[in-house]
């Protein structure tokens, strides 16, 4: 009976995450709140896992949704644009010489699919460093390149839930972007954990050379 009470415990809470990220992106009329809306999810959910399972969430969440509300937006719009111009560079493929089209399909291929792994990793790397915005983008770009078997379970976790929300759109309410925030934070975490220790052993192979 205790574990079940667990159980519909998280579930209420994961639900009550995802309402308050809907109703604060509505509050900024989506295009001022989505981004601060949804660093503020991430920010409760890496407290969450790192164990602070007992922390007020609607605190929390008002706490980081007012100091991302301008870096929030900073951090997410240029990759708003870039999704622009690849939709745009995808309708000029499809419609130049099948020749050119060859041409110009693989670089296309690769620049998308390295544009949508950082963004993976976007919201986690800026909730867990103190970082400038520049430096967020850069470490998860190569975030993405020093942590394949963690991108790869991104990758599916996200996948798994959007396939999800597509077929069950209901779910959308309270089990979409507080639930894609825990698929994507744990691998993230574990990622950025695995840099930690390599470069703390690192500066200690180095501490003991200059001695």
């Amino acid at each position: 009976m205790a574990a079940l009470n667990k159980v519909l415990e998280w579930i209420t809470k994961v639900a009550y995450l995802n309402l308050l990220w809907l109703g604060f992106s509505m509050m900024g009329l989506v295009v001022a709140g989505f981004f601060p809306a949804t660093v503020a999810t991430f920010a409760v959910v890496r407290k969450w896992i790192t164990g602070h399972t007992d922390i007020p969430v609607f605190q929390q969440f008002w706490k980081q949704f007012r100091q991302g509300l301008l870096s929030a937006n900073l951090l997410g719009y240029p990759f708003v644009l870039l999704a622009y111009i690849l939709y745009l560079d995808f309708l000029f493929i499809t419609i130049v010489s099948n020749q050119a089209s060859l041409i110009l399909t693989i670089p296309f291929l690769i620049i998308s699919i390295m544009a949508v792994l950082t963004i993976l990793y976007l919201f986690p790397v800026y909730v867990h460093f103190d970082m400038k915005i520049m430096d967020v983008i850069k470490t998860s770009f190569f975030m993405v390149l020093l942590n394949p078997l963690q991108t790869v379970c991104m990758a599916l976790g996200a996948f798994a839930v959007l396939y999800g929300l597509w077929h069950f759109q209901w779910l959308f309410l309270f089990f979409s972007m507080s639930v894609l925030a825990i698929v994507l934070t744990m691998p993230a975490l574990h990622a950025s954990n695995k840099i930690y220790q390599k470069q703390k052993q690192i500066a200690q192979k180095a501490s003991i050379e200059e001695k």
